[in-house]
């Protein structure tokens, strides 16, 4: 299930012709309240496309019915025309539903620096609204509608204990870097719960989940994670039940993301401990994910422990302090470095599965931290030299 597992949530996915190959890319979450409760976090890039600019204004106010997303273009560094554009999008959207703009949220990924058709996108808006529903198979299609270079659609939806629902639905396959990553999500909830809980749950969900996924080290102009609570259910959800239950599905979408990575034959856990703070920790595991040698021995099945430890090493000590000489890394379970020398025969490391783990213990404190990352590939590349053509 979808964003439409969450009692009070309809959705559309349709095709409107933004994309070449007529694939569906015009996607509607509308929220049918009672309530309008709304949060959402966006990239860090300093560079920020449109719609991200419009919908962090709009949601100011901790209130959204509506989220209007496409795929087909990312309307980023269009200038003030491509503002106008979502703009206009929000306000199309608003009249038809008889919202305010200001109630609704816009999405758009794809290729920079091209302005989008707006005749098409708002017939698609207007033909997304014609199909709304609460279906599972609306929001299947929703999910669809939002895909670029994925090869699935992610969707996720778990029942907290109290009975209320959370349900999500995400994009993204490369450009996996924090904060967050080249990914839309937007996640809906019936349980009944102000803004400022709501909010601190997806700050609390995204630090853990989606900040943790590193597949390049490439950071988007479009990240968006909305949260969307429609307190249909009428169940009142405490703060920590919402926000396990806003983890639960961050961490289900998130890790379907790195699995989806472009190219990728690896899906790659780099878990660190034994640092002296989680940021220490959070450090040296991203420097390893993000280190292209340790990628490349690892799309080639060679558990190079010294590609592993020299990356660790590219950590200053003043961010992640350690006596090099206790470093101990296991591959795949097998500890093939100990205090910073040999371990056991790395022919032992069975590089075959899917998922390669890779444990890396700095011997200096109680802390951990782990990232997920992603082999590069022959494929990788390929597809990204080619992206805009």
């Amino acid at each position: 299930m979808s964003v439409t597992a969450a009692r009070g949530f309809r959705a559309a996915g349709v095709a409107a012709g933004l994309k070449s190959s007529g694939a569906p890319d015009v996607a509607l979450v509308v929220s049918d309240g009672p309530l309008d409760v709304a949060a959402a976090v966006f990239t860090s890039n300093r560079v920020q496309a449109a719609p991200v600019q419009w919908s962090r204004q709009a949601v100011a106010d901790g209130r959204a019915r509506a989220v209007i997303l496409n795929s087909g273009g990312a309307n980023a560094c269009t200038g003030p025309e491509g503002f106008a554009d979502s703009h206009r999008t929000a306000e199309h959207v608003a009249d038809a539903l008889e919202l305010s703009a200001q109630d609704v949220l816009v999405c758009s990924t794809g290729l920079i620096g091209v302005r989008l058709p707006m005749d098409s996108l708002l017939a698609g808006a207007d033909a997304a609204r014609a199909a709304l529903a609460d279906t599972e198979a609306a929001g299947l299609e929703a999910a669809q509608a939002i895909m670029t270079t994925d090869t699935v659609h992610k969707t996720a939806a778990t029942t907290l204990p109290s009975g209320a629902v959370v349900g999500g639905m995400a994009k993204g396959a490369g450009m996996l870097a924090p904060q967050l990553a080249t990914m839309l999500v937007v996640i809906t909830t019936d349980a009944v719960v102000d803004a400022a809980t709501a909010d601190a749950a997806l700050r609390g969900a995204t630090a853990t989940t989606f900040d943790r996924v590193d597949s390049d080290a490439c950071m988007s102009t479009n990240d968006t994670v909305i949260l969307l609570a429609s307190g249909a259910s009428g169940i009142e959800v405490g703060p920590e039940e919402l926000a396990e239950g806003v983890r639960e599905v961050s961490a289900t979408l998130a890790r379907a993301l790195v699995a989806d990575a472009e190219g990728a034959s690896h899906d790659v856990h780099v878990v660190v401990t034994s640092a002296t703070s989680e940021d220490a920790a959070l450090a040296v595991a991203r420097e390893i994910a993000r280190a292209n040698l340790v990628k490349a021995a690892i799309f080639g099945n060679d558990p190079n422990w010294g590609r592993i430890v020299a990356a660790a090493g590219c950590v200053p000590e003043s961010v992640a302090p350690f006596d090099p000489a206790r470093l101990a890394v296991r591959v795949n379970g097998v500890q093939v470095c100990r205090d910073g020398g040999v371990g056991e025969d790395r022919s032992l490391v069975d590089m075959t599965p899917r998922e390669t783990l890779i444990e890396v213990d700095l011997g200096a404190g109680d802390a951990s931290g782990d990232i997920w990352t992603n082999d590069l590939t022959h494929d990788y590349v390929e597809e990204n030299s080619a992206y805009s053509s």
